[in-house]
């Protein structure tokens, strides 16, 4: 089986934006949550997000590509929304949570799909391991968003 440099790099791209969404929205997210602790981890998050996307940046660089450096679209308007529901909400810690969580739903798909998609062995390690990050925020997320709702 031949691997599609072109398809590759597309596929790099798209987690680059991924990457970019997730770092903007755990921003947003330590911006509006109350709790200091959460605060924190956030920050750190949204932190990774962005060595995240400049991993897989200097990938696409490697194969010969045009790097994406923005978010999607559709972030930006996970984002808006996180934003709006958090003035209606007051911005409360659990509804921001919530949508912390959705957030990582999405990055979950976006790297599954990735992974089914044939890339060289060294790429498919890397992004093996981002998406093995992936799946630590969301779970975490969720555990503490399932702790909020317990604690109200």
């Amino acid at each position: 089986m031949t691997i599609d440099t072109k398809e590759v790099i597309s596929t790099l791209n798209d987690l680059i934006e991924t990457c970019k969404d997730g770092e903007k929205g755990f921003m947003v997210c330590a911006e509006d949550i109350t709790r200091p602790e959460l605060k924190t981890l956030f920050s750190q998050r949204a932190g990774e997000c962005g060595q995240a996307a400049q991993e897989l940046q200097a990938i696409v660089i490697r194969l010969g590509g045009d790097p994406e450096d923005s978010t999607s679209v559709a972030g930006d308007m996970h984002r808006r929304w996180v934003d709006l529901k958090s003035l209606i909400t007051g911005k409360d810690d659990e509804a921001i949570l919530n949508e912390c969580e959705r957030g990582e739903d999405v990055a979950k798909r976006s790297y599954q799909k990735a992974l089914e998609k044939a890339l060289p062995e060294d790429i498919r390690q890397v992004v093996q391991r981002q998406y093995d990050g992936v799946l630590r925020n969301h779970d975490q997320v969720k555990m503490l968003r399932d702790a909020e709702r317990a604690r109200s």
